[in-house]
Parts: C-alpha cells; sequence; structure tokens
C-alpha cells in the first residue's frame, strides 16, 4: 500500500470509471490566450525561462526565449534549445494532466474561466523533449509515465496535486498506477507551485 502525502491526498480523489471525451477540443483551454502572472510574457516562454538554465533571451530584458539547455525530465537528456521554425519543437511544454484528461475527469463542466486557469496554470506546465511529450498524447498514468525513472515520483505527485486542485477525478486504473509509483517513494511531498 502507497503511504505519505502524495498517497493521502490521491486517496481523496474521486473515482470514476465512465469518463468522456464527448466533446473536447484543445482550444477550450486557451492555451497561451491568457497572461495570469501579468508580466507581458507569453507563458510558453515563462515556462521556458523557469525550467531552462543558461538562458538567453532575443532582446535582454525580454520575455522571449532564444536559447538555453533543458534537462528533460522524462527522458533524462540534456537538449539544447535553439528557438527557430525546425528547431524549436525539440522542447516542447507539456500539461502533466493533460488538457483532454482534464477534460474527461471533469474540466467539460467547467467555464470557460476556468478552464483557461487550468490551461495556463504552471503548476501543470513542464518544458520537456519534445518527442517524449508527443508519445505521452493525453495518456494518464495508467498508459504512460516519463521513461526516466528517477522523476516518476515527482512526475505523480504533480499529476494528484493538479488534479486535486482543480477537483479532477481519476479513473480505477490512473490511480492503481499512481499508487504504484508511490509505492517507491513514501515521503514525497504535495508540490504547491512548480519549480525545478
Amino acid at each position: 500500500m502507497a503511504t505519505g502525502p502524495v498517497a493521502d491526498v490521491l486517496r481523496t480523489l474521486v473515482v470514476n470509471a465512465r469518463q468522456s471525451g464527448k466533446g473536447y477540443e484543445r482550444d477550450e483551454f486557451g492555451y497561451r490566450q491568457t497572461d495570469d502572472d501579468g508580466n507581458g510574457c507569453d507563458i510558453r516562454d515563462d515556462i521556458l525561462a523557469r525550467d531552462l538554465h543558461d538562458v538567453r533571451f532575443t532582446v535582454a530584458g525580454g520575455c522571449v526565449v532564444r536559447s538555453g539547455t533543458l534537462e528533460d525530465p522524462y527522458t533524462g537528456r540534456t537538449i539544447a534549445f535553439v528557438r527557430g521554425a525546425k528547431s524549436s519543437t525539440a522542447v516542447q511544454i507539456d500539461h502533466v494532466v493533460a488538457l483532454e484528461n482534464a477534460w474527461r475527469s471533469g474540466a467539460s463542466q467547467w467555464n470557460r474561466a476556468q478552464r483557461y486557469r487550468f490551461g495556463n496554470d504552471p503548476l501543470n506546465l513542464l518544458a520537456v523533449d519534445g518527442p517524449a511529450n508527443e508519445e505521452k498524447g493525453a495518456a494518464s498514468a495508467a498508459y504512460w509515465l516519463p521513461t526516466n525513472a528517477e522523476f516518476r515520483c515527482t512526475y505523480v505527485a504533480l499529476q494528484v496535486a493538479v488534479k486535486a486542485a482543480y477537483r479532477l477525478s481519476v479513473t480505477p486504473q490512473e490511480r492503481e498506477a499512481m499508487a504504484a509509483v508511490l509505492r517507491g517513494c513514501p515521503n514525497q511531498q504535495i508540490p504547491t507551485q512548480q519549480t525545478r
């Protein structure tokens, strides 16, 4: 049995085996359409600036990240990011709880403001390896976990934190997959904000 702070929160999540993706549209979440922190920066650049190191901006003191280095949490690889038409996709911004997963687990009942807040919440966003993000797609923890085993506890903790914060449900398979990971990290804490 999984124990610890994250496992305790996991047990509070509603379990729903009958989730539906009917009506899901990615645009419903307004990703990159808001500026919740009021700094005038696109959320993608905010997350790149937070998660990359050796960051360089296109203009000194500006928002737009020109280059940097990502220690990718999903694969464990080091990725040199350079902004460009053919190179930018090497680093993508992942919704840790995928937007379609959120839709299935409760967001379909939200209003637009709630969905926009979720779609742009830094707690649920990570700069990651592009191909790994594409492989994950909308999968829950029941069907996809990072190949970097050292990050799995943090990944599940983030998913549990986000699901709890937004009162989203989990499927029985999702809850069991999360609990299986958490059995290996009983002292895992619930993140309150995304820092790396």
